[in-house]
């Protein structure tokens, strides 16, 4: 990989820490391979087992660089036409928006539509960056129904793929709310740093080849080590990610005119986001702005 000329414009500087980022993973990924071909040497030369498990390790964390290293080169080359094909500020002007990050990583997975979540220990959504507009409804309609394949993988530590009439009987409501977002599989993994599970990677539509073969597997613990942690962590995802801020600050505001606990006024921020069926954002910025009311429940004789 060569580095690319740098720019002063705000799409090329993303572009290039992209590339740089991918050249670094790339470099990285050589240094295990030629570690992992030494040990694979002295087991030939001496038949420990030692020397073959480090070899496949060195191999596996290679290959974890290799694909954080497509990752990277991939959202750079997308940022870089983007900026080319439509000259200095004339995207915005013409409705063409950024690449996000997330896209790529969705065609690595083999669809269009793929989302990222950061998860607290109580598995509560923190941070959320998806592909596309049905990835991100699909989202929303886990944090809103405090249920789904993202929630489920992270909770389990384990992959979980569902397709079909499954996804309904798993999660009751939120298949019937995919379907109607044209999504019917799903495929999602845990974002794991041992011993903890930070988040899942879903996959909506992966290609029957791909789920369950170990390939979106490979891409969550890239996006994990090589992404969101690691020497070049940015956990921003460049812009792309959203730590629904205007939600827990609505939250915050409805408690206090309310009285109510901080997670009743989420809930009730949540139903109202379901019953409208809006994203819990806007419904929240709606309520910050006073276009809508909420009220809490009152309390019963």
């Amino acid at each position: 990989m060569k580095a690319m000329e740098g720019s002063s414009s705000s799409a090329d500087g993303q572009a290039e820490a992209a590339w740089q980022r991918a050249v670094r993973a790339a470099d990285r990924a050589a240094r295990e391979t030629a570690t992992a071909e030494r040990h694979e040497r002295r087991f030939a030369e001496t038949g420990r087992m030692f020397h073959s498990t480090m070899a496949a390790r060195h191999h596996a964390v290679a290959e974890r660089h290799l694909t954080a290293a497509r990752l990277q080169e991939s959202y750079a080359r997308r940022v870089r036409e983007w900026s080319n094909g439509h000259g200095p500020g004339r995207p915005e002007a013409l409705g063409v928006d950024r690449p996000l990050f997330m896209a790529g990583v969705a065609e690595v997975c083999g669809t269009s539509s793929a989302a990222l979540t950061l998860m607290g220990d109580d598995l509560s959504q923190l941070a959320v960056a998806a592909s596309d507009r049905p990835s991100r409804g699909a989202q929303d309609l886990e944090y809103v129904l405090t249920a789904g394949p993202g929630r489920e993988a992270a909770r389990a530590g384990s992959a979980v793929y569902v397709s079909g009439a499954a996804i309904e009987e798993c999660w009751p409501g939120y298949g019937s709310g995919l379907a109607a977002l044209g999504l019917s599989s799903v495929a999602a993994l845990p974002l794991t740093v041992a011993p903890r599970c930070i988040g899942a990677l879903t996959v909506f539509d992966p290609p029957s080849a791909l789920a369950g073969s170990g390939a979106l597997d490979e891409v969550a613990a890239a996006l994990t080590a090589g992404v969101l942690l690691g020497p070049d962590a940015d956990p921003g995802l460049y812009g792309g990610a959203d730590i629904r801020a205007a939600v827990h600050q609505a939250a915050g505001a409805l408690s206090e005119q309310t009285g109510a606990s901080i997670g009743d006024a989420l809930a009730l921020i949540k139903a109202r986001a379901f019953a409208l069926g809006e994203a819990p954002d806007s419904v929240a910025r709606r309520f910050l702005s006073g276009e809508l009311k909420l009220s809490a429940p009152r309390e019963g004789p």
